[in-house]
């Protein structure tokens, strides 16, 4: 019978394409280390198996949070098998990754979002007056809305309401959310609409979305990942923004369940490591500061 991977993926129909890739990816790695270790069927997997898989990821250096995302396609995984009566027990449940320290999410400083946003005129010299609106547009939204990149690259025309100064996105688990947006980014965005988008070509291949890449078809995450290579002084993660976005939210005395909702988060948990990010730059701060504090 082998590893069914087609249906396993039809079984993910509710969550967003992204989530089927990297879970499929996931589960295939996986295979792929199974098979050469001699196993060939799914009934063949216990426990003490999938665990010296985790084992040997952390080995090749991979984060806990990657690790702890392919526990969780592995567990989905077995309980899809378990479900469809492919195998007798599920060896995968309750799995998880290997303890060890977290990696806090990284906030840039004032003086690199200033960088981004409002770049030297001449390092962008060469760039064509209608990509750099989008681009402007981009880092607006991703820092000002605290856009996923998915939700960026997903954004249609009708999700944009300048009336109400809202972005309506599609989150993680096909979930739509309103986010309110400041004129920085709304003026931008208008721009990019008025005077780039239309300006840069035939755009019927890009349907209805708001950006584009240069092939003129909708923008992908590596192309917003291109703009920061351009544009940030320092290598930066697109979802450096975003965590940029809730941190100063929180330094600024915003609520942690506001903080939730404009994120888009299902659980508080997951909010929750901003306020570990925010006490420590209360900290570093005061050592930095206080006549007395060293």
């Amino acid at each position: 019978m082998g590893f069914e991977l087609d249906g396993f993926e039809r079984s993910l129909a509710g969550e967003s394409p992204a989530t089927r890739r990297a879970y499929r990816s996931d589960v295939a790695a996986l295979v792929e280390w199974l098979e050469r270790a001699g196993i060939a069927e799914p009934g063949d997997v216990d426990r003490m198996v999938l665990r010296r898989y985790l084992a040997y990821l952390a080995t090749r250096r991979y984060a806990r949070r990657s690790i702890a995302r392919k526990a969780s396609a592995i567990r989905r995984y077995f309980a899809w098998l378990l479900r469809t009566a492919q195998i007798p027990t599920d060896p995968a449940r309750r799995l998880a990754a290997p303890a060890g320290e977290a990696r806090l999410p990284r906030v840039l400083a004032p003086a690199e979002i200033g960088q981004l946003l409002e770049p030297a005129s001449a390092a962008l010299d060469d760039q064509p007056a209608a990509w750099r609106l989008r681009d402007d547009a981009v880092l607006e939204l991703l820092y000002g809305c605290g856009l996923r990149v998915s939700e960026l690259c997903g954004l249609d025309l009708d999700g944009v309401d300048f009336r109400q100064g809202t972005i309506t996105v599609w989150g993680k688990g096909s979930r739509q959310r309103r986010v309110p947006a400041g004129e920085p980014a709304l003026d931008a965005l208008r721009s990019w609409l008025e005077h780039g988008r239309p300006d840069v070509g035939d755009l019927s291949a890009a349907g209805p979305a708001v950006f584009v890449n240069h092939r003129l078809r909708r923008l992908g995450p590596r192309d917003v990942q291109r703009i920061l290579d351009v544009r940030s002084p320092v290598p930066t993660h697109p979802h450096a923004l975003r965590h940029s976005y809730a941190t100063h939210l929180l330094d600024g005395g915003a609520d942690l369940r506001v903080v939730q909702e404009l994120l888009g988060h299902a659980s508080l948990r997951t909010t929750e490591v901003y306020t570990h990010v925010s006490t420590e730059r209360l900290v570093s701060a005061y050592h930095r500061s206080h006549p007395r504090a060293k």
